[in-house]
């Protein structure tokens, strides 16, 4: 993810990912195994929704167009919940922060590896909102409904190794590991690629997250997105700042 102009979900940023995904889904004659999404900005995997885009809309009362901007984010993960419609294993690769949508984003795919100096959490409860592209779906099956929800009203920023031990982060890498721990987890997987095939149906089987599941909450997040009141948006607003603090210089 290359986070032009800010990183996070922009339009630019959504636009790229579903073109990837249709590139992957559309490819079915290539033998195409993995799919690892990362971060070229140092530092940074991702700070979610594109707030300064949906506090405009939620300004004009732009139920629509906050409608259709979810929609978006909720096409441009859903390659990976469903293996792109292949036989393909995706990877997050977590190398720094990952908040709101970005830790959705990262949570969708079948293997959540992060650095340990990454953080993640979900703050859109600091500006009266929730998290509504996935996290609940995700967090869920992974830890509990009970402890899933306490985890998104706590607003909280948590380290690697603290996700690590909720269960929620699979694979913990020493900083500067990350690229070698994926490569480790696919040569583990490849070993016993039968039993990791048929554990990954399984958990589909048991737990399938549905694009109208995924749908239905974040229509419920348009709703409640549109309830904002003016001091939730300046809130807000002092956490664009935040999303555009990065200079893209350092991209790479």
């Amino acid at each position: 993810m290359k986070g032009n102009p800010r990183p996070c979900f922009n339009p630019t940023m959504l636009e790229d990912l579903q073109h990837y995904a249709n590139h992957l889904s559309l490819q079915a004659d290539r033998d195409v195994r993995y799919m690892v999404q990362a971060s070229s900005i140092p530092g940074i995997f991702n700070y979610g929704g594109d707030l300064h885009h949906f506090r405009s809309l939620i300004a004009l009362q732009d139920k629509a167009g906050l409608l259709s901007y979810a929609r978006a984010c909720i096409n441009a993960v859903y390659g990976g919940v469903v293996h792109f419609h292949r036989d393909i294993t995706s990877i997050a690769l977590v190398q720094g922060d990952a908040l709101g949508g970005g830790m959705e984003c990262a949570m969708a795919c079948d293997v959540l590896i992060a650095e340990k100096q990454a953080r993640m959490g979900l703050p859109e409860v600091l500006f009266n909102l929730f998290p509504g592209m996935g996290a609940y779906s995700f967090l869920s099956r992974k830890i509990g409904p009970a402890k899933a929800e306490k985890f998104i009203l706590s607003g909280i920023i948590h380290t690697a190794e603290e996700l690590y031990e909720m269960g929620i982060v699979d694979v913990l890498a020493e900083e500067g590991q990350g690229e070698r721990a994926v490569y480790d987890y696919i040569r583990r997987e490849n070993k016993f690629r039968n039993s990791y095939r048929a554990m990954k149906e399984v958990r589909k089987a048991v737990n399938p997250v549905s694009y109208e599941e995924l749908l239905s909450i974040t229509e419920i997040w348009v709703d409640a997105a549109l309830k904002l009141e003016d001091r939730d948006l300046r809130m807000m607003e002092r956490l664009v700042s935040r999303q555009s603090q990065k200079p893209l210089a350092e991209a790479v």
